[in-house]
């Protein structure tokens, strides 16, 4: 979906529609949020729409991303050129020389970042002057036929003799695709690759038509602010700085003087939204969650109209989660901070967020276990499941042992009564697994014993359900029901000692020891090898072997597995 999406996107960035291709870019984003090459062509559409604050914004993406494709600084380098931030521009370009010392289009911008320049100079109006200009157009396929059209290069004489005139001309799709190329951006990639909106390839200089010298322009004055330009950048100033003193007055705690200096900023800049981020933070320090939840929204909506970066709106939502999550203590309603995380992360995958999202989840689950929890219609449910187990309707005894286990999740009997019912309809792996909880409930639980014991027995596991059963013999020595179980693994055990298995018992036992990670461990150890080797080999060796006691369990467990057998 995302391949799709970044194709429309490609498609309609070619045929010169951007807003289009920032749609599609987008949508491709949101499905594949980690790929660079998505963020490197949106920079390039924003950029074509002039839009350079998004387009710087995608670039520091895309480097953040692939931080050693040199592409990426190439695009950022053209957003600072786009703002008019020269040095960061060229600091940009040296950045991905650095990655690619080789990379024309890197020099290339590198020389033009670091050219003199007035106060005024535009980057994007110097790329139609020159006589470099008609040797790129006449290069470029894509360009090269708008030559042939006498409007086109009306059109293009008329922006080289006042380059001023170029805003006039922004709606034409021909002129716009001439200040791709100018600016050494065009749009490739072959069918079925990673495509991917690439550089022009460094162009050969072609003799222009001979053209009338154009009368010398006189240099234009600087661009001054207007009043209300030179106000709003004031007010701007000026909300900067009651944030700081809102923040110093958050740091020591004095909450209400930090709303008011943050108030004040949001009443001088309205197009800022840490401003409201960060009074709503202050709001959920003092409990005051509404006021928290409703900044937060305020900052979301603003922040999507102003086209704010993605960790900026994920930084929002995350602070409205943890608002009500507060609040959910109280109301114990966990899912409307879960779905707020959750949206979190579709803006911006945060590891605080992740974990906020976690601790919501199992703060819920929690709560869900205590208001289910009954003692009394657990032991309805258990005395239910007895029914039915005495009337050997097992799946309906397992039935409500679980619903016994929900209502008292500490009730051992329920566990050791369900793995009883496990094991008449075979499901040995789960009757295991409920024994061994009953085990680690209550310890001394000597049932929980006779239960795995009997379960491993019947998994032919002789030594570990041995070791089961003498470890419940612990907490009860004359129990019966253990010290029979023992009986029957010895003998068992003996069988195998004494060479009496069958052929089918004999390759039953092998195929199932050889899954045993202890066997497996045996037969791989090169001592133990050469251990078999003189059992057959040589008698005396083997006696020797025999005196070591580590050795003799390790042969006592080959045996009782059938691997080894004894004649």
């Amino acid at each position: 979906m995302a391949e799709e999406a970044k194709s429309k996107g490609n498609a309609a960035f070619s045929s010169g529609d951007y807003a289009a291709a920032i749609t599609h870019f987008t949508e491709a984003i949101n499905l594949s949020p980690t790929n660079h090459i998505l963020y490197s062509n949106r920079s390039a559409a924003y950029a074509s729409l002039h839009c350079y604050a998004e387009a710087l914004s995608d670039a520091k993406k895309t480097v953040e991303l692939k931080p050693d494709w040199a592409k990426g600084y190439s695009r950022l380098g053209a957003a600072y050129m786009g703002l008019s931030q020269y040095k960061e521009a060229a600091d940009a370009y040296k950045k991905g020389l650095e990655v690619d010392p080789s990379n024309e289009t890197l020099k290339s911008g590198l020389a033009d970042a670091s050219r003199p320049r007035g106060p005024s100079s535009n980057p994007f109006v110097e790329a139609f002057q020159g006589e470099e200009m008609w040797a790129k157009l006449t290069a470029d396929p894509g360009t090269r036929v708008y030559l042939q059209q006498p409007d086109f290069v009306k059109t293009m004489q008329e922006i080289q003799k006042n380059p001023n005139n170029l805003n006039l001309y922004m709606k034409d799709k021909r002129v716009m695709q001439a200040l791709g190329v100018l600016l050494s951006v065009k749009f490739g990639g072959a069918k079925g690759e990673d495509t991917e909106m690439k550089e022009a390839e460094p162009v050969k200089k072609v003799e222009p038509e001979p053209e009338p010298e154009p009368e010398p322009e006189p240099e234009p004055e600087p661009m001054e602010l207007t009043e209300e330009e030179r106000e709003k950048k004031e007010r701007k100033e000026e909300a900067k700085k009651e944030k700081e003193q809102g923040n110093a007055a958050y740091k020591k705690k004095e909450f209400e003087k930090a709303i008011e200096h943050y108030s004040k900023a949001m009443e001088l800049d309205d197009e800022d939204i840490s401003y409201l981020t960060n009074r709503a933070a202050v709001y959920l320090e003092m409990g005051k969650y509404e006021e928290c939840i409703q900044d937060c929204d305020k900052a979301v909506e603003r922040g999507r109209e102003l086209r704010f970066d993605f960790k900026m709106i994920a930084k929002a939502l995350t602070r409205k989660g943890s608002a009500l999550v507060k609040m959910a203590k109280c109301s114990k309603d966990f899912e409307p901070a879960i779905e707020t995380f959750q949206k979190a992360l579709t803006e911006h995958r945060n590891p605080d967020t992740l974990k906020k999202l976690n601790d919501a989840e199992k703060a819920k689950k929690e709560l869900e276990q205590q208001e289910y929890f009954d003692p009394k219609v657990a032991e309805e449910e258990r005395d239910k499941g007895n029914g039915f187990f005495k009337e050997q309707k097992y799946p309906e005894a397992v039935r409500h042992y679980s619903e016994a286990i929900k209502r008292n999740p500490k009730d051992v009997r329920a566990y050791s009564n369900r793995a009883a019912c496990y094991t008449k309809l075979g499901a040995l792996p789960e009757g295991l697994k409920d024994a061994e909880k009953c085990i680690e409930l209550d310890s001394s639980f000597t049932k929980g014993y006779s239960r795995k014991g009997a379960i491993q027995f019947f998994m032919k596991e002789y030594d570990k359900a041995m070791e089961t059963y003498q470890e419940g013999l612990k907490h009860d020595p004359k129990n019966q029901e253990l010290l029979d179980g023992v009986r029957r693994c010895v003998e068992q055990i003996n069988k195998a000692n004494r060479g009496d298995l069958t052929p089918e018992e004999l390759k039953e036992r092998q195929a199932k020891a050889m899954q045993d990670p202890e066997v497996q461990n045996i037969l791989s150890d090169p001592v133990m090898r050469q251990v078999l080797v003189d059992f057959q080999e040589n008698p005396k060796a083997a006696q020797e072997h025999m005196k070591n006691p580590m050795v003799m369990n390790k042969i006592q467990k080959l045996v009782s597995a059938g691997i080894v057998q004894v004649r």
